[in-house]
């Protein structure tokens, strides 16, 4: 796998009401910025997506891709690239830890790759607006609900 970003927040939620706002994949359009359009493709044995099918259009990436995921009950979820046009990797982890006083601190690693070149910074760069985006917005929503 490439070399990853990662960052970490607190969300004022058990762990199980995090990691069902992160599995309702259709309302991220809702809460999740440059989502334009999301679709479960599969779904395996526990209801969850096994294929997700995106569209983004988050600077410096647009692009429509295909992601499988791997979900470790509501402790931990990956995933990694199917298919898509721009990307060429894109594999990461949400994971989740209770804090024991009704928070959990969520964990996002990131690890992507471009068809197109980019400087090693520009791309961490990327990486780093998308996990700050994807954390922030994933707090806003679960404490909202």
């Amino acid at each position: 796998m490439a070399e990853q970003t990662s960052a970490s927040i607190t969300i004022d939620a058990p762990p199980a009401d995090v990691m069902a706002v992160i599995a309702d994949f259709e309302s991220y359009p809702e809460w999740a910025k440059g989502m334009k359009e999301v679709e479960v493709r599969a779904e395996g044995a526990d209801g969850r997506a096994d294929r997700v099918h995106f569209a983004l259009d988050v600077s410096p990436i647009k692009d429509e891709y295909t992601l499988a995921y791997d979900w470790d009950g509501d402790r931990e979820v990956t995933w990694t690239l199917v298919e898509g046009n721009m990307l060429r990797a894109l594999d990461g982890a949400y994971t989740l830890v209770d804090r024991g006083d009704g928070s959990t601190e969520v964990t996002y690693r990131l690890a992507l790759d471009v068809s197109i070149p980019l400087i090693g910074m520009l791309k961490r760069k990327g990486e780093k607006i998308l996990i700050d985006t994807a954390l922030k917005g994933l707090k806003k929503r679960v404490e909202s609900l």
